[in-house]
């Protein structure tokens, strides 16, 4: 699977980003990335976001363990690699029928945090137990929600093109395609949102610093980011919000 997201739409940590690096291209210049992906799979699908993006999605080559799925409610969309453990809790939860898959519990997730924000996302994240990874884009509000287990069990990468756009994908070699070294493994334990940036879902309360990486070569690449111990985070509890309004202005 593969995301491309614009800058307006999420914007890469600083710490991704390598200055000075002749490798990265534009992602979304004449469809470049995602006609690479199309090549390496063929018989993908690829949706076009307009001016927010591209996702593309294919279920050949994946790990039978951990399945690729696609799921579309509405203006939302979804990429779910990987497995649920507790799915008939999580069904129950937010009212599902028997019939749906990790992709709509994601969705569903999502759209009781855009509607009515009961609790924050964290621990939405959180309450999620398995082994997975998940891009999601809602085409209302220009918004995304992006999240790996707390093992980092399913592989996942993303990165910063040319550009400064921000290219998520669950192989290495595409997101070093579009970005050359201003890449890096999706951080364990950890989500995005557009309007908060990258969190720890396990330790909501701290912050997440860049830790510098180099190559094998010794050359600079994109940071990885693990949790700072020594410092939290200001307070900042979710209001409760309309259909409305939208959850992620109000984190």
């Amino acid at each position: 699977m593969l995301a491309v997201f614009d800058k307006s739409v999420a914007k890469s940590p600083d710490g991704l980003t390598v200055a000075d690096q002749p490798q990265a291209l534009s992602a979304l210049k004449d469809g470049f990335l995602a006609n690479h992906f199309g090549s390496v799979h063929p018989g993908s699908v690829t949706i076009n976001l307009g001016s927010s993006g591209v996702m593309a999605y294919s279920r050949e080559k994946q790990n039978p363990l951990l399945p690729r799925l696609f799921a579309v409610v509405g203006e939302i969309f979804c990429m779910f690699q990987g497995h649920i453990e507790n799915v008939a809790v999580l069904k129950q939860q937010y009212g599902l029928n028997k019939t749906a898959d990790e992709g709509i519990i994601v969705i569903e997730a999502y759209r009781t945090l855009r509607d009515r924000g009961p609790y924050p996302p964290d621990q939405v994240v959180r309450d999620i137990q398995g082994k997975f990874v998940f891009i999601l884009f809602d085409s209302s509000s220009k918004s995304t929600f992006i999240a790996s287990d707390a093992d980092g069990t399913v592989p996942f990468f993303w990165g910063t093109d040319a550009d400064g756009h921000l290219v998520l994908a669950d192989d290495e070699e595409t997101v070093k395609k579009g970005c050359g070294k201003s890449s890096a493994p999706f951080p364990k334990g950890c989500f995005f949102t557009s309007s908060g940036g990258l969190r720890s879902f396990e330790h909501p309360q701290n912050e997440l610093k860049a830790v510098p990486r180099v190559d094998g070569s010794g050359q600079a690449c994109g940071a990885t980011y693990c949790v700072d111990t020594e410092t939290e985070k200001e307070s900042t509890g979710m209001k409760k919000v309309d259909s409305a309004a939208n959850w992620s202005t109000n984190y």
